[in-house]
């Protein structure tokens, strides 16, 4: 289907991995004007349908896709389990849903926050306490509850957070260059678009984290735990992974170029699109990971643990 100027009012049936759904040209390109859907549907791109029933196939999973639609309709972000908007947030991101990012971030910040109401889980500071820490030259939380806190867009340059909670830790857009988060526990916490340059998280629990969008050039993540973490489109190069378990992470289009993954568990991980030209990925696991379109130049692949890919 190709089309120059095309009715906003057309049609469109859309088949997401198995899923059917019919919906409006106008739904697909009015909120978001700027996303993936809205280019497809533009007419400035040859969209192929099925030559039967008239459904343009995307191959992803269906499962959250009506969220997407009714994001698009009303703008309204739906409610779901905590382990969902995880799912959500990377169909998101896929369909470069910018608003919609956006919108889930903010949500799950506010259920955070009633979260950290609750006495049992409770913050042992405030995100106004840790402004004022900050502005000291030398300022550590090492070994500090912070579970739930939102401390996006703050400059938390060189602070060392080693070995303190950071659950579900809103740390999206902030200046964290050279911090320092050795052996935390960060899992579930968003650091979308983060500065993360030179960062220290050495044996740190980064499970369901998002880092899509982050700067971790030269990050040392040796012996993380990043096991379905999202780095979609993040800039890896030069990072230290080595025996990481990446195992189910998204890393499709991250920039991991002269990236050291040696000994990494990176089984079932998402590396479409990927830059991985000069990694050393000797003794890597790469079973079942997703290498379509991934730049794999000058790697070192000697030893490598290869399946379906």
């Amino acid at each position: 289907m190709a089309t120059a100027s095309p009715d906003p009012s057309s049609l469109v049936r859309l088949n997401i991995g198995g899923k059917k759904y019919c919906t409006t040209i106008d739904t697909l390109t009015r909120r978001e004007p700027d996303s993936m859907l809205a280019a497809m549907f533009s007419g400035r791109h040859t969209v192929h349908e099925d030559s039967e029933k008239g459904f343009v196939f995307v191959d992803r999973d269906g499962k959250h896709f009506r969220h997407i639609l009714n994001w698009l309709r009303d703008g309204i972000v739906p409610v779901l389990e905590d382990e969902q908007y995880q799912e959500l947030l990377r169909e998101a991101e896929y369909y470069q849903l910018l608003g919609m990012v956006e919108g889930i971030n903010a949500f799950s910040s506010k259920r955070k926050e009633e979260f950290d109401l609750k006495d049992d889980h409770k913050a042992e500071l405030t995100r106004t306490d840790i402004i004022k820490c900050i502005q000291s030259e030398k300022v550590r939380f090492r070994g500090v509850n912070l579970s739930g806190l939102d401390l996006s867009k703050l400059d938390l340059s060189f602070v060392d957070f080693s070995y303190a909670c950071l659950r579900n830790v809103f740390f999206s857009r902030a200046n964290l260059q050279c911090a320092k988060f050795k052996d935390v526990d960060a899992s579930g916490s968003i650091f979308h678009n983060a500065n993360l340059r030179e960062c220290e998280f050495t044996g740190a629990n980064l499970r369901g984290a998002l880092l899509a969008g982050a700067n971790l050039q030269s990050a040392n993540l040796q012996d993380a735990c990043l096991i379905n973490s999202s780095f979609c489109g993040a800039d890896l190069r030069t990072a230290h992974l080595q025996t990481a378990d990446l195992t189910k992470a998204n890393l499709e289009g991250a920039n991991l170029e002269g990236a050291n993954l040696k000994g990494a568990k990176l089984s079932g991980a998402n590396l479409q699109g990927a830059n991985l030209q000069r990694a050393y990925l000797r003794h890597v696991d790469l079973r079942d990971a997703h290498l379509v379109g991934a730049k794999l130049d000058g790697a070192n692949l000697l030893g490598a643990i290869r399946g379906n890919t």
